[in-house]
């Protein structure tokens, strides 16, 4: 069984969106469908998208376990963006956030070291 995922993200600026989630990912987005969406492939039939929609932005909360944590966040940051938060839970497990302008949240979450 294949199950595709589509992490909606809703924006109020589809355009300041756009470049800031550009900077994030790292790349331009995967496709366009409209107008007031963009859509960028994380990893083989999972995606994340924003979408403009002023009466909801700012709500999402998403987390992105990744296994090249360190290189991940130290690129980001490269591009501008600096993080909103830094975890370690007593686990050991890592977890830095961003915020993008509507406050939507997307972690980057890295096993322990």
């Amino acid at each position: 069984m294949t199950v595709d995922l589509f992490a909606g993200i809703p924006v109020s600026d589809y355009a300041a969106s756009l470049a800031w989630y550009e900077r994030l990912l790292g790349s331009p987005p995967t496709f366009l469908p409209n107008d007031i969406e963009a859509v960028w492939e994380l990893a083989e039939h999972r995606y994340v998208y924003i979408e403009q929609r002023p009466d909801h932005a700012g709500h999402a909360m998403h987390t992105l376990f990744v296994d090249d944590f360190d290189t991940r966040v130290a690129e980001i940051v490269g591009r501008g963006l600096e993080p909103a938060k830094r975890e370690t839970y007593d686990n050991g497990v890592r977890k830095t956030t961003f915020r993008d302008p509507d406050g939507n949240e997307i972690g980057f979450g890295g096993a322990p070291l």
